[in-house]
């Protein structure tokens, strides 16, 4: 018998590790670990959207006459025990890519150790691990386009089939086997039983089906518009498939066979059928969405510290300003500019954020009020059901001009322009920011040139502009230049 331990990878279809646990010794045992080391960087978003999922999870494995196991406590002391109480011949788990997984994964290691018990672990999150596609000097790419062309080259492996009820440890024999193991839990927690209180935001259903049915709705016609409406938020073009490639209820391999057909369908479409948008290129635009992930978890992997130190060294510090009320103003979505504050607050009230968006609040933060990308990513980290570190530190990096391959520190987004051409009609802002519902688009995109009087008029809830963005634009080029050494201090 082998022991399989979920971890990112709520899912019986297209797991890897779990398709390769029982080859050798014909039955599986699965078991999910709440580890308190890894629940102190948790936040509500998160460990809601996981007990959902674990929740699937576990239907999925009595349909199949299994039981999934449930424990809380160190890893590396339970999964000994279990292993020891079941007499597995192996544990089998997927690789995780963060420093502190891997710290975790190598004392669970050692722990097997010393018990005898042989292990394998598995890349199954990515297409390609981290050490697989590298430059022709064989260092891990720093600049995304040169790692794209290889990575969309790479043959790329079909789903891995699930797991049946013959290849699954009975319920029963699981309960008998386990009861007295003191870290069993014999029903899922609740979030408060974890430590936390319910998420703010309403957030999407988890589990495998209801991402197959995102997948499956997105291929059915976004797909084909991606490239030129994925920056519009107020379109429904895009997957929203990020929380469930985060948390693995639906495998890489299976979104990218999705896409492969998606393309093949592409190939005999007309104008007729999309438009002025190119289907082809289109799929392959999210499919280079896909190879961006797999990039900052390379990035992450052979750079660990990227999760609180710069990518890119300056000559001199970075003189961030910090500003507390600044950083408030922003987090509570009162800016004054509608575009950031829209989704400052969809990220509260949907734990999720617009890509596009995430750019233009991201560099509002670093560019505008000149705050340090940390306070952001701090504040993405506390709200997100997706949140991805090796994603989150690229995304954030990149906007702050301190990442690899990052916006280069003199390209500032001006926020206003950056409605006005992504949200024309302020669709996007009027769902979010219910003080400019029924004001002219016009006029929500002039609001930083209103006089005082003009927006107390127009729409008196709504704040003023917090500060001019044109000053903070050269303030914020005058910072960099000063950590760049280009000017005296």
């Amino acid at each position: 018998m082998d022991l399989f331990w979920h971890r990112r990878d709520l899912r019986v279809a297209d797991n890897r590790g779990l398709a390769a646990a029982g080859d050798d010794t014909g039955e599986v045992a699965s078991i999910f670990v709440f580890d308190d080391a890894v629940l102190e960087h948790a936040a509500p978003p998160r460990v809601a959207f996981m007990l959902d999922a674990l929740s699937a999870l576990r239907d999925r494995y009595r349909e199949r006459d299994s039981q999934l196991l449930l424990a809380r406590g160190d890893p590396s002391t339970i999964l000994p025990a279990v292993a020891t109480e079941l007499e597995v011949d192996r544990v089998v788990w997927n690789r995780d890519y963060s420093g502190l997984a891997r710290e975790r994964d190598a004392g669970v290691h050692r722990a097997l150790d010393a018990v005898d018990v042989p292990r394998e672990a598995f890349h199954d999150a990515v297409h390609h691990d981290p050490d697989a596609i590298r430059t022709n000097a064989g260092d891990p790419y720093s600049v995304f386009t040169y790692y794209w062309k290889k990575w969309r080259e790479r043959e790329k492996s079909p789903p891995y089939p699930a797991q049946t009820p013959e290849d699954l440890v009975d319920a029963n024999a699981v309960r008998e086997a386990t009861a007295e193991l003191d870290a069993a839990l014999e029903t899922l927690p609740s979030i408060e039983d974890l430590g936390f209180g319910e998420p703010e935001a309403e957030l999407q259903s988890a589990g495998t089906a209801a991402a197959r049915r995102r997948l499956q709705e997105f291929c059915d016609g976004p797909i084909y518009r991606y490239e030129s409406r994925r920056d519009y938020p107020a379109d429904d073009a895009t997957s929203r498939l990020s929380t469930d490639l985060k948390w693995g209820t639906i495998g890489v391999r299976e979104v990218w066979e999705a896409t492969a057909e998606a393309a093949e369908t592409a190939e005999s479409m007309t104008e007729t059928d999309v438009g002025e948008s190119d289907p082809e290129a289109a799929v392959e635009e999210f499919q280079s969405q896909l190879a961006w992930r797999e990039f900052y978890t390379q990035v992450l992997f052979h750079n660990p510290e990227v999760v609180s130190e710069n990518y890119r060294a300056y000559e001199n510090p970075i003189e961030w300003e910090n500003d507390p009320e600044l950083i408030d103003a922003w987090r509570d979505g009162e800016t004054g500019y509608p575009i950031v504050d829209a989704g400052m607050r969809q990220l509260r009230t949907e734990a999720y954020m617009h890509n596009r968006v995430r750019m233009i609040v991201a560099s509002f933060l670093t560019k505008d009020l000149l705050i340090d990308w940390r306070h952001g990513y701090d504040w993405f980290k506390t709200k997100l059901a997706d949140h991805d570190t090796g994603n989150d530190t690229g995304g954030w990096q990149w906007a702050a001009s301190t990442g690899t391959d990052a916006q280069p520190y003199f390209r500032i987004f001006n926020p206003m322009t950056q409605g006005e051409r992504y949200d024309p009609d302020a669709e996007y802002i009027q769902t979010y920011v219910p003080e400019l519902s029924g004001v002219e688009p016009k006029v929500i995109h002039e609001w930083h040139e209103l006089s005082e009087t003009e927006r107390h008029r127009i729409a008196p809830g709504y704040p003023e502009p917090i500060v001019d963005h044109s000053r903070r634009r050269e303030a914020a080029l005058e910072m960099f230049e000063r950590a760049r050494g280009e000017t005296e201090e």
